[in-house]
């Protein structure tokens, strides 16, 4: 770990051999990378019932979201070391091509079950993407000019945010729902003609760093057991039946050995030391559950307005935009306030809490607000939200030694995705409990759900006010570090 992070704070020497123009290109193109992981996140959420009515086995459409995070989730930390070994430019194209392979398979899916397979390829090389981006701007950038660069990179999750959904919509609405996959392949061919010849100028890079390949397969095998548990129980098995069962220790086995083996690895994939951490423990913690509320909400929300409201998918697509909109805007108004606060806590706390207020409202009184009321609480909830994303890296970030800096933020980042992956899962639980979606007949009436469908909604946004009130309770749990004014060799 020491030798990972000695390398990263070696590396401004290599922002010095590049060009203004060529740097210029590099962050135009890991930005454009960036914002294929990225929009890959939302894209897909105002299209899943036209993807239920056409493939069927609707049961498994939050798997065409959780596939992608989990193994996006999985690789994240692999990526960046692959880079150490193998060196940026290669690395980052085999990441868009593996994220190519795994889209064009999602186009021409067949059935639901290839779908799945292909998303969870795509997530192989979208894992990589935002991580590979990070890595890249750190070796153009000197360490003294990163920060101005967070704001490129807030603003192009903010954009895919915003632009996934209404585009997602519209091609699923107006065109086709493989457009929504389509699309990926002139981004990525856009993305490398952009890098190839900029990435070139970058100096050589080896390091003996190991990929911990075990640790990444015990996470995707202990997730993928428990979401199989959540998938399954109560609808397809009774939640005390044998499979049930069975699954569910499974998945304990699983996340103890990866205990195990983040314990006893020299390179562990999740470092148990910096976990240790009470503010670091603690804030992964606030930030698994508002990424699931988050991701969970931008998932479900969709088939609200769909199946409920009766909106069609593109307009489904628009409708979410002010939660997402505002979710960017709650972001921005924390991180501006967080460093200019003495008690700076108090910005997500008061946010989160009105996000629960927002939720609660929407799970007792959804179906009676008129179309721009409901959509003034999804704003209201979503600028809540967004209030606890930067106070959670900021106050990592602020809790460890410079040296522990890149693998703090590292596994805030793998638990943040971690959780979005588990949001999705629990949600689509709640989904499945009312009986809804259960197969290729009753998928066809989701733009229709009726009572079951508007008792479902109400539980989904109950448990993620729950959510959100756990969020909290980690946030207050954290303890209030006086943030440093120096930055040294941040």
């Amino acid at each position: 770990m020491n030798r990972e992070l000695q390398t990263e704070f070696s590396r401004p020497s290599s922002s010095e051999t590049i060009d203004p123009a060529a740097r210029t290109e590099i962050i135009v193109g890991v930005l454009l990378a960036m914002f294929l992981a990225a929009l890959d996140q939302t894209i897909v959420a105002p299209a899943l019932p036209t993807i239920g009515s056409s493939l069927g086995n609707a049961e498994y459409l939050s798997w065409i979201v959780t596939a992608y995070l989990l193994t996006a989730t999985a690789v994240t930390p692999l990526y960046g070391k692959l880079a150490d070994i193998r060196g940026r430019r290669p690395v980052i194209f085999g990441a868009i091509g593996i994220f190519v392979v795994g889209s064009i398979i999602s186009a021409l899916a067949p059935s639901m079950l290839v779908l799945v397979i292909g998303r969870a390829i795509q997530g192989i090389g979208g894992g990589g993407l935002g991580a590979l981006a990070m890595t890249v701007i750190g070796d153009v950038v000197a360490p003294r000019e990163r920060g101005q660069y967070q704001g490129y990179i807030s603003g192009m999750w903010g954009i895919a945010s915003l632009a996934g959904p209404v585009v997602g919509g519209f091609l699923a609405h107006k065109l086709h729902w493989s457009m929504i996959f389509w699309i990926n392949l002139p981004l990525a061919a856009l993305a490398i003609v952009v890098l190839n010849n900029p990435l070139k100028k970058l100096p050589p890079v080896r390091s003996d760093h190991r990929l911990d390949l075990p640790g990444a397969s015990l996470v995707v095998l202990a997730t993928t057991s428990l979401m199989l548990v959540l998938t399954w129980g109560g609808s397809r098995f009774a939640w005390t039946s044998l499979p049930i069962l069975g699954l569910t220790v499974v998945s304990l086995v699983f996340w103890v050995l990866f205990g195990l083996r983040i314990r006893h690895c020299d390179e562990p994939l999740l470092p148990i030391e910096v976990l240790k951490n009470p503010i670091v423990a603690t804030a992964s913690a606030s930030n698994f559950f508002s990424m699931g509320v988050n991701l969970g909400l931008s998932v479900y929300i969709p088939l609200y307005l769909q199946g409920v409201r009766h909106l069609d998918p593109s307009s489904a697509g628009l409708s979410l935009v002010p939660l997402m909109g505002s979710m960017v805007c709650g972001a921005a108004f924390s991180g501006w306030m967080t460093t200019r606060l003495k008690h700076y806590k108090r910005v997500a706390l008061t946010g989160i809490t009105i996000a629960v207020l927002a939720l609660f409202a929407l799970a007792f009184w959804a179906d009676s607000f008129p179309y721009l009321g409901l959509e003034a609480v999804l704003m209201v909830a979503g600028a809540g939200i967004g209030t606890s994303f930067p106070l959670v890296v900021i106050s990592v970030q602020n809790a460890v030694a410079p040296a522990n800096l890149g693998v703090a933020t590292g596994a805030v980042t793998f638990l943040r995705a971690l959780g979005g992956a588990m949001g999705v899962a629990v949600l689509g639980t709640v989904f499945l409990s009312y009986g809804l979606a259960q197969n290729a007949e009753t998928a066809k009436v989701l733009s229709d759900l009726g009572p079951q469908g508007r008792s479902a909604f109400a539980t989904i946004f109950l448990a993620a006010a729950i959510g959100l009130v756990i969020t909290n309770i980690f946030l207050l749990l954290m303890e209030e570090k006086p943030l440093r004014s120096g930055h040294g060799e941040r």
